[in-house]
C-alpha cells in the first residue's frame, strides 16, 4: 500500500514559512510515498508550491506532485502533476515533459480513459462518505475498478478510521 499526502491549507495558511513548519511536523511523524500540493484558495500558489517541492525533496518523498498545473510542476522540478477529472486532454502534454501523471477519476469510464491515455496512476473517489463529494462508491465498486485496470489506484474520500484504512 502506498501513502498519498494531500495538503490542506487549513493547516498552514498562506505563508511559505507556515507551510514549511507544517510539513516538517507531518514528515517527522510519517513519510508518505506521494505528496501533493493542492491549494485551490491561495493567491500565492507559486511561492507555496516552490516551498512544498523544496521541503518534500529534502525529506526524499518518492513522488512530489503539484495540483492541476503541469507547466508549473515542470518548471519547479516536481516529479509530476495531479490533474483533475476535467483535464484528461492534458495527460499527453504532461507526459511529454517527463512528468509522472496522476488523474482524478470518479467513474469506471474515467478510470479506463485514464489508462488508455497512459496516466501513471489514478485516484478513485469518494469511497466512503465525504462532504460535498457525491455519492460514495463503496468497497465493491473499488474492487471492480482494481480488477478492471492495470494502473495504480489511490482510493480517496472519507477514509478516516483505521477500520476504513484496513478495508481499503
Amino acid at each position: 500500500m502506498k501513502h498519498y499526502l494531500i495538503t490542506d491549507p487549513m493547516f498552514y495558511g498562506s505563508m511559505p514559512d507556515a507551510l514549511e513548519s507544517a510539513l516538517d511536523v507531518v514528515y517527522s511523524h510519517t513519510l508518505p510515498d506521494f505528496a501533493l500540493f493542492r491549494d485551490k484558495q491561495t493567491t500565492h500558489y507559486r511561492d507555496l508550491a516552490q516551498t512544498f517541492v523544496a521541503v518534500s525533496r529534502s525529506y526524499r518523498i518518492l513522488r512530489v506532485l503539484l495540483h492541476g498545473d503541469y507547466l508549473l510542476a515542470h518548471e519547479l522540478k516536481a516529479d509530476g502533476v495531479h490533474l483533475t477529472s476535467t483535464q484528461f486532454d492534458e495527460i499527453a502534454e504532461a507526459k511529454k515533459l517527463g512528468l509522472y501523471v496522476v488523474i482524478s477519476t470518479h467513474t469506471h469510464d474515467e478510470a479506463l480513459k485514464a489508462q488508455e491515455l497512459d496516466a501513471d496512476a489514478i485516484t478513485y473517489s469518494p469511497i466512503f462518505f465525504s462532504p460535498a463529494k457525491g455519492e460514495p462508491k463503496g468497497l465493491e465498486d473499488l474492487k471492480e475498478i482494481v480488477d478492471k485496470i492495470r494502473v495504480p489506484i489511490f482510493a480517496l474520500g472519507g477514509i478516516m478510521t483505521q477500520e476504513q484504512i484496513k478495508a481499503v
